[in-house]
């Protein structure tokens, strides 16, 4: 195994350049604001717990976040519900699509907080007196993640709103199951407005070194979340953040990680590194092309696998 490489001085343009030749994926059409998401957008960024934020090239182009929110609506029902959203959602793998109509048998539970279901909840539970009032304290904590003043992109959100026919049915069957407290169609205007919140890779890089480093942001030194709030999001992205794929994932990664339709993975790296690469075109589970061979080749070089450092030798 070699050495790994030292993150303040790894070459991230050289990284780019290596996986931009990849065709291989499509865009997300399911609005038209993602359909027309440009495939040769490429950036790779890293957040150091020392508050360093390195990007490659495009390190500035902001995509929607879209379900890469999901760990920070998590992370943010965890703290305003004192805790007590662990005992309103699963936390197990399903195994299924990220919008699959499903719930826990006999609980009427979303299965993780990684898919939709899960999301819808999460952000229903964000405290707040309605939707502009949840809307607005879920922006101010996804700002607090990233150290920066985030926005939201209104015509994206209106199109989640408006063509998300399956949050619609997750909500109602919620509701049908008495999980849901608020309304099906407040439910799902919160998360829309969620996923339509702008980030760069850079932005995407802070946040999930926020999670990393035990919820505080290593730029401003704000704590955003407690350690033990921090802690939960980073174990249950490393089992259900990249969907049925989250198995492979941690077996070739290694890294925490939350992928997303809009082609943003950020990743939370055991001794407090965040990253993420942009880039829009996606695999059948929904994940960046780009992304997941960037996201292999950066956990290798800089030795973020959480179960690397074998050197096999036989155990006596």
């Amino acid at each position: 195994m070699s050495r790994p490489q030292d993150p303040r001085t790894y070459d991230l343009d050289a990284l780019r350049d290596r996986v931009l030749p990849e065709r291989d994926g499509q865009v997300s059409t399911s609005i038209p604001q993602l359909a027309d998401a440009d495939p040769d957008l490429c950036a790779v960024a890293v957040a150091l717990p020392d508050g360093t934020v390195r990007s490659s090239a495009q390190g500035d182009v902001a995509v929607s976040v879209q379900s890469a929110v999901k760990p920070f609506l998590f992370a943010l029902a965890l703290l305003d519900t004192d805790g007590e959203a662990i005992e309103r959602i699963g936390i197990e793998p399903t195994g299924e699509a990220f919008d699959a109509i499903k719930l826990e048998s006999g609980t009427g539970r979303p299965p993780n907080p990684m898919v939709n279901a899960g999301a819808l909840l999460t952000a229903a539970l964000v405290e707040g007196d309605g939707v502009d009032e949840r809307s607005e304290r879920i922006l101010r904590g996804l700002s607090a993640f990233a150290g920066t003043d985030l926005v939201v992109d209104d015509d994206v959100a209106t199109s989640e709103h408006l063509l998300g026919d399956r949050n619609h049915a997750l909500a109602h069957l919620m509701r049908a199951e008495g999980t849901l407290a608020v309304g099906a169609d407040d439910a799902v205007a919160v998360y829309a407005r969620a996923c339509a919140v702008m980030v760069d890779a850079r932005s995407l890089a802070v946040m999930g070194a926020t999670l990393a480093g035990g919820g505080v942001n290593p730029v401003t030194g704000v704590r955003v979340v407690p350690a033990t709030v921090a802690r939960d999001v980073v174990s249950v992205m490393a089992t259900c953040g990249v969907y049925d794929g989250s198995g492979r994932w941690m077996r070739r990664v290694g890294v925490a990680a939350k992928s997303s339709v809009s082609g943003g993975v950020v990743l939370s790296a055991r001794g407090g590194l965040g990253a993420a690469v942009l880039s829009p075109p996606l695999d059948a589970q929904g994940t960046s092309v780009r992304g997941r061979i960037a996201s292999e080749i950066l956990a290798d070089d800089l030795g973020l696998h959480v179960f690397g450092g074998w050197d096999g030798r036989t155990a006596t």
